[in-house]
């Protein structure tokens, strides 16, 4: 058990904390003011790095490398800002995945070297307006005829929802009750009947956009079919590897902001000496360091453990809900130490603190990781039903 990087992924950071903190902050703050997402030169650009799929299979035009690799990337892309950082997750941590594990072999080579060369970009429509926690109560169906679906319903808070050139979406494909019903369908935004609301403008995520979906009677070829009817543990089991994603968006969310308080405490003097020589700022610190730690451990044992496959829902789930609510104690105190500076949009950390708290909503509430934990423990799912 070893519990350093290697070489190889410390000169990985090193070089990418030095080009995230050279040329993004710019760029974040745009999609953050006008609410827009990272631009398409970006993307290519990110591309180029080989960012973009970086653990994704090198025969699709992926990186070949690690989880942990892919991790380390989009941390210190993310400390800069969840936007600017959000092509890196979805590429190496979103619904790419579900088509590169359990796709046919002809869609993963049609759709994931588009992705990796920042060509095309993939968004998962999961929640409807009456099922999202209760993801299995999802009405969204399709029917096949003859050599297509037909796809009807409406899907909601989906993180690309009107920019992203595809979408998984998890439906209906037979009668059957429940999860044993469920599959999914990879439909083209371009695709006749399928339509978009209006932006969404949220509290924290400004850069990422969201809208809702309406589906009618649209013509999905079938050869589009991701998984097949009863494939929802499938897509989950993916699911649980975007996890590990929303966890690093935590973290580095959540450490940058003692990043900025760490800075702040030791130059701002009160009383005619640095904040930081106060008990109770040094209290803070610590408190805040010691989640930080404990969340990056969770994360990094979710991913290793993996290796090139996919996580378990335990490790997954206690590493993002480990992080999701560190994310949120640590914004607090950042703000807290920093006073008025912390609170304007001046500075980073009122920021740090709207996008931090969506990652807790989002991929699966704080309270639904609690569940996967318990169900875990004493290895049986409980039903929110009865």
């Amino acid at each position: 058990m070893d519990f350093n990087l290697s070489d190889e992924q410390r000169a990985l950071q090193e070089t990418v904390a030095r080009f995230a903190a050279a040329e993004l902050p710019d760029v974040a703050k745009f999609c953050e003011t006008n609410h827009e997402p990272l631009p398409h030169d970006r993307v290519k650009q990110f591309a180029d790095m080989g960012f973009l799929g970086l653990n994704l299979p090198e025969a699709y035009g992926g990186g070949g490398q690690s989880h942990l690799d892919a991790v380390i990337v989009l941390e210190e892309l993310a400390k800069i800002s969840a936007a600017v950082a959000f092509p890196v997750l979805e590429s190496c941590f979103g619904p790419i995945l579900a088509i590169a594990h359990f796709a046919p072999e002809e869609m993963r080579r049609r759709v994931i070297p588009k992705v990796c060369a920042g060509d095309s970009i993939v968004a998962v429509a999961m929640s409807e307006p009456d099922a999202g926690s209760a993801l299995t109560d999802l009405s969204t169906n399709a029917v096949l005829d003859s050599d297509h679906y037909i796809l009807n319903g409406t899907k909601r808070w989906c993180s690309g929802g009107g920019h992203s050139d595809s979408y998984v979406v998890y439906c209906k494909l037979s009668d059957a009750m429940g999860a044993k019903g469920i599959g999914a369908l990879l439909v083209d935004k371009q695709s006749e009947g399928f339509s978009f609301g209006q932006k969404e403008y949220l509290l924290g995520f400004r850069g990422i956009p969201s809208a809702d979906m309406f589906f009618d009677n649209v013509h999905v070829p079938a050869k589009n079919l991701i998984v097949p009817a009863g494939g929802f543990r499938q897509l989950m089991e993916a699911f649980d590897l975007e996890r590990c994603g929303n966890t690093t968006m935590s973290l580095a969310i959540g450490q940058s902001a003692f990043d900025e308080a760490l800075i702040y405490v030791q130059e701002r003097q009160q009383f005619g000496k640095p904040l930081v020589d106060f008990q109770a700022v040094q209290m803070s610190l610590a408190e805040m360091k010691m989640k930080l730690d404990a969340a990056r451990l969770l994360l990094y044992r979710a991913v290793v453990n993996a290796q090139a496959g996919l996580p378990s829902v335990a490790d997954s789930s206690i590493a993002k809900c480990f992080a999701n609510e560190t994310v949120r104690e640590v914004t607090g105190k950042a703000m807290q130490v920093m006073g008025g500076y912390g609170y304007s949009t001046a500075y980073p950390i009122e920021q740090k603190m709207r996008d931090g708290w969506g990652w807790g909503i989002a991929g699966g509430s704080i309270d639904i990781q609690k569940t996967n934990i318990a169900a875990a423990l004493v290895g049986r799912r409980f039903s929110q039903r009865n």
